[in-house]
């Protein structure tokens, strides 16, 4: 009886770090396959049985578990990175002061940035084997630090990112309760010149270093190689440095 397959999982593969990453992945030739998730496939995305594609929107509970259940199908999942972060959109921008708060953003922006990965951690970390190491990791941002934080401002974003920050902390408690080698933790990609970044080249983004997707991929990717056991449960930025939660 032939092995399963072992799959590299990347959601959010329609974005600039999530399509990066699946490329690089797949460049490490130590998966079977690198299967992409998003709502829509992305137009570059490889005609080759080596990378499938999974449509899904990941803010609906059914469809996550629909592409749960074609990634059982398909192989295990030995590494999953959820990709996917909101900052702004029509009607949701980074808040000023607290004068601009607005309960719609707000649930926009908790629903994308941490009920999305809460959703695909139910769905997809009980497919993760449980005798040998696995990955669960999760983009979330450095404004997320609750005691990182001294600039203030951008609260829906910031409030969501840290809700993300203690789920991750969180599940990676009962993770490792019957996948002792499994491995959750939260990834800051650096600030990187994407679509969500685009407009907020100055304020609580601002870092002294832009990323490309492809230098953010590649570091996290270098950062995710080195992780073991005793990190599940911890938040490292895009160098390898910890940060504090």
């Amino acid at each position: 009886m032939s092995q399963p397959k072992t799959l590299a999982v990347v959601v959010g593969v329609g974005g600039g770090i999530g399509g990066a990453l699946a490329r690089r992945m797949a460049e490490q030739d130590r998966y079977d396959a690198v299967l992409g998730v998003a709502r829509r496939r992305p137009e570059d995305w490889p005609d080759d049985g080596a990378c499938p594609f999974v449509a899904a929107d990941v803010t609906d509970e059914v469809q996550v578990a629909g592409a749960a259940r074609t990634i059982d199908q398909l192989g295990v999942p030995v590494r999953i990175v959820v990709a996917t972060g909101l900052l702004h959109a029509e009607g949701v921008t980074p808040e000023k002061s607290l004068r601009a708060l607005d309960p719609e953003a707000l649930m926009t922006l908790f629903r994308v940035n941490a009920v999305a990965p809460a959703l695909i951690a139910k769905h997809l970390l009980p497919l993760t084997p449980r005798d040998r190491i696995s990955l669960f990791a999760a983009l979330s941002a450095r404004v997320g630090s609750i005691s990182d934080n001294r600039l203030g401002g951008w609260h829906g974003y910031r409030a969501s990112k840290a809700a993300l920050n203690m789920l991750i902390a969180t599940l990676a408690i009962e993770h490792r309760r019957n996948r002792p080698m499994g491995v959750c933790v939260a990834l800051h990609p650096g600030t990187v010149d994407t679509r969500l970044s685009a407009p907020f080249g100055q304020g609580a983004s601002a870092a002294p270093k832009r990323l490309t997707p492809d230098q953010s991929a590649a570091a996290l990717i270098e950062v995710m190689d080195r992780l073991g056991p005793e990190d599940t449960g911890r938040f490292f930025a895009w160098d390898g440095q910890p940060i504090p939660w």
